[in-house]
């Protein structure tokens, strides 16, 4: 709580909470950290910024009015944006990376080369935007975007399951 309102980096600190429960999860039932653990919570570390930065940019007001320093109310929403880009770029190789290892695959990679080229494209497209446009219509690209990551983070984990249950079956990994 205390974090959430002193920083406009609350979401990129605060995003290790949310992101040591794989670690956690792997050392429990390995007995150990591995690669595939530190991706998995890498991946959802770099994920948090972007998700959580593109539904602050069409709830910038709330967060205002609740004194929250979100990026959106410190820095505006061109920072907002750009950072959301940024993320996104460095966040892709790092998904894309899982495929290599012991919990990816060629299902695995198919599904993080779309939801990436996706997730990407609309990190973009806010990117490319400007104030006008987006009050406009309502921010309906952000909120695109916002409900976009949702699904990229729910198909990567899905293809992480799908993987072990085709490798269990002896039809997956590589």
């Amino acid at each position: 709580m205390w974090l959430k309102r002193s920083t406009p980096q609350n979401i990129v600190i605060g995003g290790i909470a949310g992101a040591i429960p794989p670690v956690i999860g792997w050392a429990v039932a390995t007995g150990g950290v591995s690669a595939e653990s530190v991706l998995m919570f890498t991946l959802i570390f770099m994920w948090t910024p972007p998700h959580f930065w593109s539904l602050a940019l069409f709830m910038k007001s709330d967060y205002h009015e609740a004194n929250v320093p979100m990026l959106t109310v410190t820095h505006g929403r061109r920072a907002t944006r750009t950072h959301i880009l940024v993320y996104t770029i460095l966040l892709a190789p790092i998904a894309l990376g899982l495929a290599a290892t012991s919990i990816g695959g060629p299902l695995y990679l198919a599904v993080s080369l779309v939801l990436n080229a996706l997730f990407l494209r609309g990190a973009w497209t806010i990117w490319r935007r400007d104030e006008t446009q987006a009050e406009a219509d309502g921010y309906r690209t952000e909120k695109k975007v916002f409900a976009l990551s949702l699904l990229y983070l729910f198909g990567h984990f899905t293809a992480i399951l799908a993987e072990a249950g085709l490798r269990a079956w002896g039809m997956g990994g590589w």
